[in-house]
C-alpha cells in the first residue's frame, strides 16, 4: 500500500499527503487562514468532517462560511450543541431529530414536562458553558446490529437507525453524555460556534404525522457573526409586527371561528372589501387579455377525480368522498379538470385557439391541524385559476404573455423585485416524469426563450419539474427581504391525454392541445396575507377599505361631516365618519391604529369654508383644502395606483 496520497485542488493543482491525513491537514499546508476559515470540505463530491482522514486520492474543495453549505453545517452543529445542552440539565429526555434549517435549526425531544421560557434561558447559558470548552465533534462507526441493541430503549433513535442507517452507520459525540446517530458532517468543535440563540419552544408530532407521539421542538437561530445574528433577530422583530394574523384581528379584516373549523376563513367587512378590489382587478385583466371567465363547481362526482388521478396521487389531500343518491362526490382540490370539461364539452378548431379559460375558484384541501398558518396555509380558499389550451406554434407567445401578467401583478401590488426559477426534468433518466422527450424538449425551450424575450433571469431547477411538465414559479421579494412563493406557469402533458383532449389542426386531423395551468396571485388568501405583511396593515390608498374619515370636533359639525362623506361617497370613494362624542385626538388616534390614509378634521371654520383639515397617516397635518381640492388628489392617487400617499 501506498504510504502517501494524492489530493487534487478545485484549480486543478495537486498536493501529496501522507496516508491518514484528513481536509484540515491540507488546509494547514495551504495556509494558516484558509485553516481558521474551513467549516467543512467536500471530498470527491461528499461533504466531510475537516477532521475525517481521507480513504485515498481524492478531490477536495474546502468550504468556508462564504458557502452555503457550510452555514447548513455549522447550523446542524449548534442543533447537536442544543442537545447535548439538554441532555446535560435534563437527562430523562429522549432525542428526536435535530435538522438545520433556513434561518436556524431545531431539535425535537420527547419529555414528559414541558420546558418553560425559564429552561430555555438555562439551556442556552449551558450551551456557551459547552461552546467555551472548545469540545470536539466525534465521529465513530457503529455496526447497525450492535446500535439496535445499544439503543433498544430509545424507541426513536431505534427506529431511525432501523429505518435509515447503513449495515456500518456513523455516530457523532460531544461531551459526556451526548450520542446521536447522524450522517454528519459537522464543524470541528464546540469554539467555531460563535453566535446563536433559541427562540422558542413549540409542539411537534415524531416524523409530522399526528398519529405519532407528540415531541417538544426547540427552535434556535445561528449565524456565523453576531452582527448577522441580530440582523436576523431585528427582521424576525419586524415580521412580528407585521404578523398579518395579528394585524388582521386589530383591523378587523378576517378571523378564523373555532365553531366553524380550523383552516377556513372568515373575511369581515373591511377585509371583504380589499378581497373584491383584489378580485376586481383580477377579473378586469382577464378580459382584458383575452381570457373568458368561468365558473365550475366545488363538488364533483370522483368519478371525474379518478380519470384526471388526483384520487390516486392527490388523495392524502383531498376531503373524505361523499356518499350520495347516485353517486361518490368530493369536495374539488383542483379547478383544472372543471375546466377541461368546458374545453372537451364541443369540438374545437385549430382557429378557436388558443382556449384561455380562467376562474377565481374555490378549492378545498385536507391540511393537517399542525400545519396551518392564519391565511398562508388554510383547508379552503381560492385561486386565480387560468387554463390555456392552444398549438405548439402559440405557445411561446402564449408564454410570454403569462409571464407578462406575472411580472404586472408585482408591480401594481407594490413589489418591485422578485425571484424566477425553471423547473426542468432529468432528461428521462428516472422514469418519474411524464410526456415523451419532445415534449419535454419544446415545453422548456418555450419556457426559455419566453423569459429571454422579457429578459427575465431565471434560476434553473434540474429535476425539480412536476412529473406532469417543466414550469416557471415567480417568488417576490417582500418590504423586509423575505421570499414568497407566488406565480406558476405550468405545462402538463398528463391532463391532455387522460381527457383525449383535441383539436383539427390544419392539416384537417386530430391532434393533442398544449395544455399550460397558470395561477398569478396563487391563492387569494395567501395574497391577501402576504399583502397585509408588506405593508404592515397599510394599505395604499386603493387598496385601503376604508379611504378617509371625517372627524368632526363638536356635534356641531356632524351634518357638515356627513355632507362631506357623502361627497365623496358619491364619486366613488371609501369613506367613514367618526361621529362619537369624544375628542378629536383620541379619534385621530383611534383612526391612525385603524391606518385610515386620510383623516378629514372639520370643525366651524371648515364648515364655514366648504373645506377639511386633511391629515395624512404617514406624513401628519397637510393643512385646509377645499373638497373638490382633496377629491382631486386623492382620485389621482386611486387612479395611478400609487403606493405612497
Amino acid at each position: 500500500m501506498s504510504e502517501s496520497i494524492t489530493v487534487t485542488l478545485p484549480d486543478g493543482s495537486t498536493k501529496t499527503a501522507p496516508q491518514g491525513s484528513r481536509p484540515m491537514d491540507v488546509a494547514k499546508s495551504i495556509g494558516p487562514r484558509l485553516a481558521d476559515d474551513a467549516v467543512v470540505a467536500r471530498v470527491n463530491g461528499q461533504l466531510y468532517d475537516l477532521t475525517r482522514p481521507f480513504e485515498g486520492d481524492a478531490k477536495l474543495e474546502i468550504l468556508t462560511s462564504k458557502n452555503p453549505e457550510a452555514l447548513e453545517v455549522y447550523r446542524h452543529s449548534t442543533a447537536h450543541l442544543l442537545a447535548a445542552a439538554v441532555l446535560e440539565l435534563f437527562p430523562e429526555t429522549q432525542l428526536g431529530i435535530g435538522p438545520p434549517t433556513d434561518t436556524g435549526f431545531y431539535y425535537d425531544f420527547q419529555r414528559e414536562t414541558p420546558f418553560t421560557p425559564e429552561d430555555l434561558e438555562k439551556i442556552e447559558k449551558r450551551m456557551w458553558e459547552l461552546q467555551a470548552q472548545d469540545l470536539t465533534f466525534e465521529r465513530k462507526l457503529t455496526k447497525k446490529s450492535e446500535g439496535l441493541e445499544k439503543y433498544a430503549g430509545d424507541w426513536m433513535k431505534n427506529e431511525l437507525i432501523r429505518e435509515k442507517a447503513d449495515e456500518v452507520f456513523s455516530e457523532y459525540t460531544l461531551g459526556p453524555k451526548f450520542v446521536d446517530f447522524c450522517r454528519g458532517p459537522h464543524v470541528p468543535a464546540t469554539s467555531r460556534i460563535k453566535a446563536f440563540k433559541l427562540l422558542s419552544v413549540a409542539g411537534a408530532y415524531w416524523k409530522g404525522d399526528e398519529k405519532n407521539p407528540k415531541l417538544q421542538r426547540i427552535y434556535g437561530t445561528a449565524f456565523f457573526s453576531k452582527k448577522d445574528m441580530e440582523a436576523h433577530l431585528q427582521r424576525l422583530e419586524e415580521a412580528k409586527k407585521r404578523d398579518h394574523r395579528k394585524l388582521g384581528q386589530e383591523l378587523d379584516l378576517f378571523s378564523i371561528q373555532e365553531l366553524a373549523g380550523p383552516g377556513l376563513i372568515f373575511f369581515h367587512p373591511k377585509g371583504g372589501m380589499v378581497r373584491k378590489i383584489i378580485e376586481d382587478w383580477m377579473r378586469d385583466e382577464y378580459l382584458a387579455r383575452g381570457y373568458s371567465l368561468v365558473y365550475t363547481p366545488h363538488v364533483m362526482r370522483r368519478e371525474l377525480w379518478k380519470t384526471s388521478g388526483h384520487a390516486n396521487f392527490y388523495s392524502e389531500n383531498m376531503f373524505t368522498p361523499m356518499d350520495l343518491d347516485d353517486a361518490e362526490y368530493q369536495l374539488k382540490p383542483m379547478n383544472c379538470p372543471g375546466h377541461i370539461l368546458i374545453y372537451a364539452d364541443k369540438p374545437h378548431s385549430y382557429r378557436d385557439l388558443p382556449v384561455r379559460l380562467g376562474e377565481l375558484g374555490t378549492v378545498y384541501r385536507y391540511e393537517r391541524s399542525g400545519v396551518m398558518h392564519g391565511l398562508l396555509r388554510v383547508r379552503g380558499f381560492t385561486q386565480d385559476d387560468a387554463h390555456i389550451f392552444c398549438t405548439p406554434d402559440q405557445i411561446e407567445d402564449e408564454i410570454v404573455n403569462c409571464l407578462q401578467f406575472a411580472t404586472d401583478v408585482l408591480s401594481t401590488f407594490g413589489f418591485d423585485a422578485y425571484e424566477a426559477e425553471l423547473s426542468t426534468w432529468d432528461g428521462g433518466a428516472s422514469g418519474k416524469y411524464d410526456g415523451s422527450a419532445d415534449q419535454w424538449q419544446l415545453a422548456e425551450n418555450a419556457l426559455h426563450r419566453a423569459s429571454e424575450r422579457l429578459n427575465i433571469k431565471v434560476k434553473a431547477m434540474p429535476d425539480e419539474a412536476a412529473f406532469y411538465g417543466p414550469k416557471i414559479d415567480m417568488k417576490l421579494v417582500d418590504a423586509i427581504g423575505r421570499l414568497w412563493q407566488l406565480s406558476t406557469i405550468q405545462f402538463d402533458f398528463t391532463l391532455p391525454r387522460r381527457f383525449n383532449l383535441e383539436y383539427i389542426a390544419d392539416d384537417g386531423k386530430k391532434h393533442q392541445p398544449l395544455m399550460v395551468h397558470r395561477a398569478l396571485y396563487g391563492s387569494i388568501e395567501r395574497f391577501f396575507g402576504i399583502l397585509l405583511e408588506h405593508y404592515a396593515g397599510a394599505f395604499p390608498v386603493w387598496l385601503a377599505p376604508i379611504q378617509a374619515i371625517v372627524l368632526p370636533i363638536t356635534d356641531r359639525q356632524t351634518e357638515f361631516a356627513h355632507k362631506v362623506k357623502d361627497r365623496l361617497t358619491a364619486e366613488g370613494l371609501r369613506v367613514t365618519v367618526d361621529d362619537r362624542k369624544e375628542k378629536v385626538n383620541l379619534k385621530i388616534r383611534d383612526a391612525q391604529l385603524q391606518k385610515i390614509p386620510y383623516m378629514l378634521v372639520v370643525g366651524d371654520r371648515e364648515a364655514e369654508s366648504g373645506s377639511v383639515s386633511v391629515r395624512n397617516r404617514k406624513h401628519g397635518d397637510q393643512g385646509a383644502q377645499k373638497v373638490d381640492e382633496f377629491l382631486a388628489g386623492i382620485r389621482k392617487l386611486i387612479e395611478t395606483k400609487a403606493r405612497n400617499e
